[in-house]
C-alpha cells in the first residue's frame, strides 16, 4: 500500500510540476496558504478557495487544526463545489506533520473518492510561516 501511494505522489507531482498553474501565495495569521488555481476550476470554485486564503474567519472554518500542514486535493472531473455544495471527493485534511504528508494523505483520499477519470491534483496547501 505504501509503494502505491509513493507511485502516486512520484506521478501525481510529475505531472503537477509539468502542468501546475502559477501559483498564490498569502501570509495569513501566521500560515502560507498557496492555492493552484488550476483551469478546472469554476469561478466559484476560485472565489471560495480565495476567501480561505485571504480571510482569517474562512481558514479557521476551513483548516479547524491551527497546527501543522493542510491540503486540500480535488480531481479536474469532480471539481471542488458543484451546485453550491462541496464535491465528495474534494478532500482537506489539516494538522499533519509536514507539507509532504499532507500532500499525500489529500491525494490518496480524494482518489479513493473520485468519481471521475482525471486525477486529483492539490489545489490548495497551508503550512506554518516561516
Amino acid at each position: 500500500m505504501k509503494g502505491m501511494l509513493a507511485a502516486l505522489l512520484l506521478t501525481t507531482t510529475v505531472a503537477m510540476a509539468e502542468d501546475a498553474p502559477p501559483a498564490e501565495v498569502t501570509v495569513l495569521n501566521g500560515a502560507t496558504v498557496t492555492l493552484a488555481p488550476w483551469g478546472f476550476l469554476s469561478d466559484e470554485e476560485l472565489t471560495v478557495l480565495r476567501l480561505v486564503a485571504t480571510d482569517a474567519s474562512a481558514l479557521a472554518l476551513f483548516v479547524p487544526a491551527a497546527t501543522g500542514h493542510a491540503a486540500l486535493a480535488a480531481s479536474p472531473d469532480d471539481g471542488f463545489i458543484r451546485d453550491g455544495v462541496p464535491v465528495p471527493s474534494a478532500i482537506a485534511l489539516s494538522g499533519l506533520p509536514d507539507a509532504e504528508t499532507a500532500r499525500a494523505e489529500a491525494l490518496a483520499a480524494c482518489e479513493g473518492a473520485r468519481k471521475g477519470a482525471a486525477a486529483c491534483v492539490i489545489v490548495l496547501e497551508i503550512a506554518p510561516a516561516p
